[in-house]
């Protein structure tokens, strides 16, 4: 049975706005270990401005904390980084992809449609995040085609015991994906950045709508792809489970008062 534990991979520090954080996901099977998305990496926060650069981390917020990345998180679990050998990302945004490299031999899942977005050479991507060269695997909309809940998805071919699905929510960039991951009493969804906050799925004039609405790459279909989320919420709540990637809330409780060392 594939185990799912939420850590928290990065703090931003928006003025204005509340604290955030990059809620990942470690899927943990016997022998292999999957990431849903890898948060700020140690390199980054070893040399933050070669890496991002100032205006992007000020923009940003980004915060800097060798606890704040997967590699310590799953290290606090008993769980050495050579185990991860899958990474399935929502996105490539910079707070997303930034771990990739801490897991340099890890095949990484995404869409075709966003990896095809990163090689753009599109400026909202860091591509210092990719110059290990990533092993890419990516998923086209033909690419294991099924449906999820009357939704488009494509499966991820993955080595553990739960069914994994990248469920199309573009807008916030053209290639971003859900992430649904089978379980016994129904589905978690990881929804990325398809929402900042969780009050927008219910909220349609909340503030973080207009910070989203700015990073959105299509906001047109950004509104779609939330107004598909509420959709879920609503009429599958007993099905499915959904959290995004940046509201604090949204953390299990230990996630949150284990993100210092003693």
């Amino acid at each position: 049975m594939t185990d799912i534990r939420h850590i928290n991979c990065g703090t931003l520090l928006v003025p204005g706005y509340p604290t955030v954080v990059c809620h990942c996901l470690a899927l943990i099977d016997t022998d292999e270990v999957v990431l849903v998305d890898t948060g700020i990496g140690l390199l980054d926060v070893r040399d933050p401005d070669a890496r991002l650069g100032r205006e992007l981390i000020d923009a940003a917020g980004f915060q800097f904390n060798t606890w704040d990345t997967a590699v310590s998180r799953l290290e606090s679990m008993g769980v050495d980084r050579s185990r991860v050998g899958h990474i399935v990302l929502t996105h490539a945004d910079p707070d997303h992809a930034g771990g990739l490299a801490d897991f340099a031999g890890a095949q990484v899942h995404v869409s075709d449609e966003e990896r095809g977005h990163v090689e753009s050479g599109h400026p909202r991507y860091v591509q210092r995040h990719f110059e290990h060269g990533p092993r890419w695997r990516t998923y086209a909309a033909d690419d294991n085609a099924t449906s999820w809940f009357g939704l488009p998805a494509r499966r991820i071919d993955l080595p553990v015991d739960a069914e994994v699905l990248i469920v199309p929510l573009p807008g916030h960039t053209l290639g971003h994906c859900g992430v649904a991951i089978a379980q016994d009493d129904g589905w978690f969804l990881h929804a990325g950045d398809a929402y900042y906050l969780r009050a927008e799925l219910t909220d349609s004039h909340h503030p973080a709508g207009q910070l989203a609405a700015a990073r959105a790459d299509d906001d047109a279909k950004r509104l779609e792809s939330l107004a598909t989320l509420r959709r879920i919420v609503n009429d599958h709540s007993d099905e499915v489970e959904v959290c995004g990637y940046h509201d604090l809330n949204e953390l299990p409780a230990h996630c949150v008062d284990s993100d210092k060392p003693d």
